[in-house]
């Protein structure tokens, strides 16, 4: 079973603020890990006359459907994933930095279904303004998580651009039965979430400068922590659609799941997990740009009770860099899958819904 959690370079006391770095790469970036994602609503209306002329039966998983990777059959016993993921400075340090962008990318072939085969490096760096210690740093980061996975980094490509930039392609394989798409949810599923949310109000705390040494370890403690239980849940029949909870937080990526499955979810925000600190930064007031933006782009389909509080609200569209496996799975086996999960470390990982006919909506319960 590969490692999951690299080790931390450091540790330091947890009530003290973290550190200023000697070079704040997110000084140099606009928005930081999946926040600086387009938001789904411009998405939406730039890939609106998108279409693949070619259209092979071997590709399993392309555009229409949101999924997360590309999937196209080998054999009668394989299928290869491929995705690609990168984004600018989420913290400062450029070996967290890169770890975290590492784990994000391989995030979708697990979600998949799949096993890694191999990495190519996407590299984009001001040279001149970030030290070449530091960029090494950044490089390390992710040939660490590689590693953990158990796969190589085989090749890559940069340039020299005016904010960094770092991520992977991944490369992965699958049985083509055991693909874990985000459209074939069924009516009685329950919904699982394997991570806590919050990332996104811990990176907006630590931009501020009011993220404390804990709140920065449990962050990168999430978003270093590879999602290898998607492996196992390929090869349950039960499991019927799986997506990671990523950038459009966990509403956008649940209501995907809805859309594509053509059916409507109850979510039970009481049982959906957070980081502690997170819940504490939310109820203060914070909230991302781009919880903002997400909203505005899917809000018109979520269904909210009469009080509901706002924080919780910028929780749910809250960006999630390298977030958890987003399950829907058959509810007698829903205790296997929390088994698996706390398995492997997965400790947080709990029932938040349910799904039903229905127009793809989500109500909050």
């Amino acid at each position: 079973m590969p490692n999951t959690n690299p080790p931390s370079p450091s540790s330091t006391p947890a009530d003290e603020p973290v550190a200023t770095a000697p070079i704040r790469l997110t000084a140099f970036s606009h928005g930081g890990g999946c926040g600086c994602k387009i938001a789904p609503a411009v998405l939406q209306r730039l890939l609106a006359n998108a279409n693949l002329p070619l259209l092979p039966p071997d590709l399993l998983v392309g555009t229409e459907t949101s999924d997360d990777a590309a999937v196209y059959r080998l054999n009668d016993q394989q299928a290869i994933i491929a995705t690609t993921d990168f984004f600018t400075p989420i913290v400062d340090d450029p070996y967290d930095f890169g770890r975290i962008a590492a784990t994000n990318a391989l995030s979708d072939v697990y979600a998949m279904g799949g096993t890694p085969l191999f990495a190519l490096a996407l590299v984009g760096m001001p040279l001149g303004k970030i030290p070449e210690e530091a960029i090494r740093l950044i490089l390390a980061g992710g040939q660490d998580v590689c590693k953990a996975a158990g796969i190589p980094i085989a090749g890559g490509h940069s340039i020299d651009t005016l904010e960094p930039i770092y991520g992977l392609v991944g490369i992965g394989l699958v049985h083509p039965e055991r693909v874990k798409r985000n459209n074939l949810a069924q009516v009685g599923d329950v919904l699982i979430l394997s991570k806590p949310l919050g990332v996104g109000m811990l990176s907006a705390a630590l931009k501020k400068g009011t993220l404390s040494k804990e709140g920065y370890a449990d962050m990168v403690r999430w978003t270093t922590k590879l999602n290898t239980p998607g492996i196992a849940l390929s090869a349950m029949d039960a499991v019927h659609a799986m997506t990671d909870v990523t950038g459009f937080g966990l509403a956008g990526h649940l209501l995907e799941i809805c859309c594509g499955s053509s059916l409507s979810a109850q979510l039970q925000f009481d049982t959906v997990p957070v980081i502690a600190l997170a819940a504490e930064i939310a109820q203060s007031g914070v909230a991302t740009g781009a919880s903002a933006r997400n909203w505005d782009g899917y809000g018109s389909s979520m269904r909210l009770p009469e009080g509901f509080a706002p924080w919780k609200q910028n929780l749910l569209s809250d960006p999630q860099t390298s977030g958890g496996l987003l399950i829907a799975c058959a509810p007698e086996v829903a205790e296997q899958v929390l088994a698996l999960l706390r398995a492997q470390d997965f400790g947080e990982a709990a029932v938040i819904g349910s799904l039903s006919v229905g127009a793809p909506e989500v109500f909050v319960r």
